[in-house]
């Protein structure tokens, strides 16, 4: 059974049952999503009466329950088409002024309505599973406020989120997930675990800080790309936040983006705060006369880029204004291009090993209806992307029309111990701005060609990624990338010379440490760490100082015996530079 038309399906009965308990409710839009469904209610009629602005978790319940009688009774799904007249006379007899507005931004087409039972009528394209009974598992889980085509200048509806799926053991298992998703927000793990925070009434909403911890597990993160980046033959490069809006214009970014760039008026000149990096790299390329003999060029940033996202899809470290790109572009010769898909597809599996990420899915996405560029550079552009695909022996899905305004794309999601997607990895092939900027190199003839040009990013978002980490690990991140690794926790004041001098000893080492000095009980001290996630505490008191050794405490793992501190930076080192999610040293467990 195809699960989005399940799931489709299951929001129509939510409409339905809605609209049997608050028949002045209007409805709106229903579609299945990434796993499950919504339908958006104008409940300013219907619900104000009894003074609620909004359904209520008791609410919820209700429509739960009138949910399982419709789908008792078995009614089916009965598909009718209408001529447009027809269809908009239906609507205005049911005082739908949602579905009437969705039906004059229709063409002369057949209108299609879909019949649940004797009761319940709606305006759907389908298709949908052929009676009511087929839905077995299903499960209303929140509701959020939504500005009607998601403009604040609309209507606010009400959304109830909810989820299908075709058994209970299925839907058992998502539940399951959900709530272990819930403990693992990293909107509750960041601040707690004095990492970030994202909302300061001061500064206003999608804007990270980063704490010292936080900043310190940044600056691990980029040190690590960079390094990486370097070994491939890349070049590092730095470009400007703000920049001339002509220089959009060119892009296409000014035409195709404007609604999420921030303008500015410098000197009575437009400019523009940038949402992306590659205009800059695109200058740097064309600050010199280029040869076939300097290609491939590979330009690495770590561009801070803003977008004016709408309040209402602001997520977390998910979804910000200001965030940062791993961003490559690459300037190649025609022959060059798939080696270097291959090369990027090659390194993005690299870089998600090193964080513990196994489990990916792949898509390669095509000419969205807005864009530009002639068809037959957007032929050839995605026919490399998808026999590199072929070539690694890679399984994908086409995603049809999500490409970007100037080139296909391949996006790579990287899946997390809750086997969630997040959106990270991607190459875009682009033939489009090499032509619009007038970019060329100099060939074995002496003659000027246009090379091609390759987006790529790693990680995508470092917010985002650092989002997925947390919540992947819960917040117990490997070794390499804790921003605290070992905590020293002297038993009393008298051997604190003692545990100064073991902080300093690793510190030299190049072992990210801190010393609890408070004072507190010792089984509160260990629990603390144990609740701030630092893998290693090294417990000392007098025994320890005079036999020169420390007692070591692995989280999760609890007291590991004594040992030389010698000992102890060997093979902590070791699982350091494993980058290994387990450490390899059986003694550490």
């Amino acid at each position: 059974m195809n699960l989005d038309i399940l799931r489709h399906s299951c929001s129509h009965v939510l409409a339905a049952a809605v609209k049997e308990l608050w028949p002045e409710v209007k409805l709106a839009i229903g579609p299945a999503i990434e796993d499950g469904f919504y339908y958006d209610f104008d409940t300013s009629a219907a619900l104000s009466a009894g003074k609620k602005e909004a359904f209520s978790d008791e609410d919820l319940i209700k429509i739960e329950k009138k949910m399982s009688e419709i789908i008792s009774k078995n009614e089916p799904f009965v598909r009718e088409e209408l001529d447009k007249q027809a269809a908009l006379e239906l609507f205005k007899k049911l005082n739908e002024s949602y579905k009437i507005e969705l039906i004059n931004a229709l063409g002369d087409e057949k209108i299609s309505v879909y019949n649940t039972g004797k009761s319940f009528l709606d305006l759907c394209r389908g298709p949908h599973v052929q009676s009511t009974g087929e839905i077995k598992a299903f499960k209303l889980l929140s509701v959020a406020g939504a500005y009607w085509h998601g403009i604040e200048t609309n209507p606010m509806l009400q959304r109830i989120y909810g989820t299908c799926f075709e058994s209970k053991k299925e839907l058992e298992e998502y539940l399951k997930n959900l709530e272990e998703a819930k403990l693992r927000d990293h909107r509750k793990l960041g601040p707690a675990l004095e990492l970030f925070d994202i909302y300061h009434e001061e500064a206003g909403a999608g804007l990270v800080f980063y704490h010292p911890k936080g900043g310190l597990l940044r600056t691990i993160i980029e040190n690590y790309e960079k390094e990486e980046h370097l070994k491939r033959g890349y070049q590092i490069v730095i470009t400007p936040h703000i920049m001339q809006a002509g220089l959009w214009k060119t892009s296409g970014h000014y035409d195709y983006y404007k609604e999420n760039m921030y303008m500015l008026n410098i000197d009575g000149q437009e400019y523009v705060l940038k949402p992306m990096n590659c205009p800059g790299h695109i200058l740097i390329y064309k600050s010199k006369t280029r040869s076939y003999k300097d290609l491939p060029i590979r330009y690495f940033e770590l561009g801070t880029v803003y977008r004016h996202e709408k309040a209402g899809v602001l997520h977390g470290l998910l979804r910000v204004r200001g965030f940062t790109q791993d961003d490559a572009h690459i300037f190649c010769l025609p022959e060059q291009l798939k080696p270097e898909i291959k090369a990027v597809i090659d390194f993005v599996f690299d870089t998600m090993k090193v964080f513990g990420f196994k489990d990916v899915s792949i898509e390669l996405s095509t000419r969205p209806e807005k864009s530009i560029g002639s068809d037959e550079d957007w032929k050839l552009a995605t026919n490399s992307l998808e026999e590199a695909l072929k070539e690694k022996g890679l399984n994908y899905e086409i995603n049809e029309g999500d490409g970007a305004f100037y080139g296909p794309k391949i996006d790579i999601k990287l899946k997390d111990a809750l086997k969630r997607s997040w959106q990270c990895a991607t190459i875009q092939c682009d033939f489009a701005l090499p032509k619009r900027f007038n970019l060329t190199y100099i060939d074995n003839e002496g003659k000027e060609r246009q090379p091609i040009m390759l987006h790529r990013v790693l990680l995508g978002s470092v917010e985002r990624f650092i989002g997925a980490l947390v919540e992947n690990y819960n917040g117990d991140l490997p070794l390499w990338l804790a921003p605290v690794q070992v905590l020293v926790i002297p038993i009393k004041d008298s051997v604190m010379e003692y545990a100064k001098k073991i902080s300093d000893r690793l510190a030299q080492e190049k072992i990210r440490v801190e010393v609890d000095s408070r004072n507190e009980t010792l089984d509160k001290r260990i629990r603390n760490a144990e609740l701030s996630k630092i893998p290693y505490c090294l417990v000392v008191g007098e025994r320890e100082e005079k036999s020169a050794q420390v007692a070591v405490r692995k989280k999760g793992k609890g007291n590991l015996g004594t040992m030389s501190l010698d000992e102890f930076i060997k093979t902590v080192k070791e699982e350091i530079a494993s980058k290994n999610v387990q450490s390899p040293n059986p003694k550490f467990g």
